[in-house]
């Protein structure tokens, strides 16, 4: 039976849709955006503090799962400007090390609230 998973440490869903989903052991996280969970509100501005902010969010919700970032097997990032992608690595990658999970980025037009990335994730227990 699926369950569905919800943290008040992450933003809640902007639409019809659950934070995350567990199913089995794997957890189905939807996409974060650098919303801070505390005020609602989008405070990073840079690419590097939106990364960080929408990696938390994720980190908090999987921890609501039974799960971490070490248990991340797979992300999809969003970015708004490929420009930005040697920064966002930077922060991408030392928020999982050691072990880099699977991934795929790709640029879009627009994201919800105007942000610069959007990241989701699939993960074990």
């Amino acid at each position: 039976m699926n369950e569905v998973i919800h943290s008040n440490n992450a933003p809640a869903a902007l639409g019809p849709y659950s934070q995350a989903i567990k199913a089995g052991n794997t957890v189905y996280c939807s996409g974060q955006i650098p919303i801070n969970p505390a005020t609602n509100t989008i405070e990073a501005v840079t690419i590097e503090d939106q990364t960080r902010q929408a990696i938390t969010n994720l980190k908090n919700v999987l921890e609501a799962a039974g799960s971490s970032l070490q248990n991340v097997v797979k992300t999809t990032v969003f970015i708004k400007d490929m420009n930005d992608f040697a920064a966002l690595n930077g922060v991408y990658a030392e928020l999982f090390a050691p072990n880099k999970p699977a991934r795929s980025c790709v640029e879009v037009a627009r994201l919800p609230k105007d942000v610069k990335v959007e990241i989701e994730c699939l993960a074990t227990l």
